[in-house]
């Protein structure tokens, strides 16, 4: 059976040697590289590669990083330099932890783990959603990739199948639903408020009423935010 693979490291001589130990298996094509860690993240969340060899020490963003952003948790062996890593590599499913230097059969070891694994569990769950709360927010524009800490961010609108996230004085367009963003979010510092909005209470300046019916959330940047009577609830649960 062919899997696929990435090879993930900032390193050329580090990717030519994966490369060449890879050579000697026929059941693995490999699909790409990536220099750095924003390069994986778009290539594993479009490519879904069946194995990733990851280097922990990264430009832009590390490997565990990576593994926080794409929720990956199946296929991924960590190859780099540093062992204090480890601990929290196998806390994130890593099949196996590689130390440079490593030797071909050191590494074939942690291929036919990666294997077995892979035989255990179908491509459709090789991709996991992790539990742990999200710190970034990755935004494509314009061919170019974005990252916007959690703390960032003053208020989310939905729109239609996308999500129009505030912050420092932008409005980012994101493909994905509230709900979905809300349930990566600590919902002790974001509440939704709408059915259609979500903020982030350290931007929250007040609540008022400015009519019967309406109450509206007042943001540190002068918006208006409308309220549902269930999200002032919330609101005033925590303010």
């Amino acid at each position: 059976m062919m899997h696929t693979a990435l090879i993930v490291d900032d390193e050329e001589l580090a990717r030519r040697l994966i490369r060449e130990f890879l050579g000697k298996h026929r059941d693995i094509q490999i699909i790409g590289e990536c220099e750095n860690g924003l390069q994986a993240v778009e290539e594993i969340t479009h490519s879904n590669p069946d194995l990733i060899f990851l280097d922990i020490q990264m430009p832009k963003m590390n490997g565990l990083e990576v593994l926080t952003e794409t929720g990956r948790r199946a296929g991924v062996i960590f190859t780099t330099a540093y062992d204090e890593y480890a601990l929290k590599a196998f806390d994130l499913h890593a099949v196996d932890y590689l130390l440079k230097p490593y030797s071909q059969q050191r590494f074939d070891e942690a291929l036919e783990q990666a294997r077995l694994q892979l035989g255990r569990e179908p491509k459709a769950v090789a991709q996991l959603i992790d539990t742990t709360r999200t710190t970034r927010i990755l935004i494509r524009d314009r061919g170019q990739t974005h990252v916007i800490t959690v703390e960032q961010i003053e208020y989310v609108e939905a729109q239609d199948d996308y999500i129009q996230i505030h912050t420092q004085g932008k409005a980012w367009m994101k493909t994905q639903s509230l709900s979905d963003l809300e349930a990566q979010l600590d919902p002790a510092k974001f509440i939704r408020v709408h059915r259609s909005h979500l903020v982030n209470i350290a931007f929250v300046k007040g609540i008022e009423r400015i009519s019967k019916d309406a109450v509206v959330a007042l943001m540190q940047d002068g918006s208006q935010v409308p309220v549902s009577r269930a999200g002032h609830e919330r609101l005033r649960a925590v303010m």
